[in-house]
This record gives C-alpha cells, sequence and structure tokens, in this order.
C-alpha cells in the first residue's frame, strides 16, 4: 500500500473562524479542509504546510506547533500520514489557488452544515482552535 506524506495548516483568525479550502481535485474533490498537500521530496512537514498555504490561498503564513497527525487511508490512494500545523497569517492577499477550487472563512458553527473532509471537525474541536466565540 502506498503511502503518502501530507501536511497542513489550521488558520485561525481574531474573531475565531479557521481558513478552509475548497478541494480542486481528489481525493475528497467538491469537500472543504484546511489547506495543505503533499510533502515534497526534502521538505519539512512545516515546510510543506507553508508552501500549501501559499499556493492554494496566496497567504504567507509563520508555522507554529504540530496539532495533530493522522494516517488517513484513502481506497486507491493509500494511505495519507497528514500533520496538521497551527499557523499565523503574515501578509498576502486570499484568493483560491492552485488545487482549491474557493476558500472562505468558517465559524464553529458553520462546520456542521458544509461538506467536510473526513474527520476534520473533530480533529479541529479536539485541538480547541474552534472555542472562541463565532462573530456576531
Amino acid at each position: 500500500m502506498t503511502r503518502a506524506l501530507a501536511a497542513s495548516a489550521v488558520i485561525v483568525d481574531d474573531v475565531g473562524r479557521v481558513l478552509l479550502v475548497q478541494r480542486g481535485h481528489e481525493p475528497e474533490k467538491g469537500r472543504w479542509s484546511v489547506p495543505g498537500g503533499h510533502v515534497e521530496d526534502g521538505e519539512t512537514f512545516a515546510e510543506a504546510a507553508r508552501r500549501e498555504v501559499l499556493e492554494e490561498t496566496g497567504l504567507h503564513v509563520e508555522i507554529g506547533v504540530e496539532l495533530w497527525a493522522v494516517e488517513v487511508p484513502y481506497g486507491e490512494f493509500g494511505v495519507f500520514e497528514i500533520h496538521d500545523f497551527a499557523a499565523t497569517v503574515l501578509g498576502g492577499t486570499l484568493h483560491a489557488g492552485d488545487d482549491a477550487d474557493a476558500v472562505r472563512w468558517c465559524t464553529d458553527d458553520e462546520l456542521d452544515s458544509l461538506p467536510l473532509t473526513r474527520g476534520l471537525a473533530g480533529h479541529l474541536r479536539r485541538a480547541g482552535v474552534m472555542s472562541r466565540q463565532s462573530p456576531v
């Protein structure tokens, strides 16, 4: 079975919303997730997360602590080993790029109404990143 290494960034704004991208490719095309993707040869997980955020959202970020790591089986795609990091926006202009069909900020209340990638809402809530009040 193929093992693919991947990294993602969890970016939360000043009012407690998380940045999500709508996946433009399989696996889980059309579902919403945090920005991320494959680790390229020679990259660390953190470097891959930083690069993927820029490619998918146009934002420059500082990568912080690792929030979680999971292994996710994806049928014919094999197993993804995904490492997710906290990240802070340093600059850039938010737009959907690379393999993202759309980008949006999402409140905790909105998580349950979106088609998210498998297990994402639970990971975000267990890590405490969605603990702030939603904007009024």
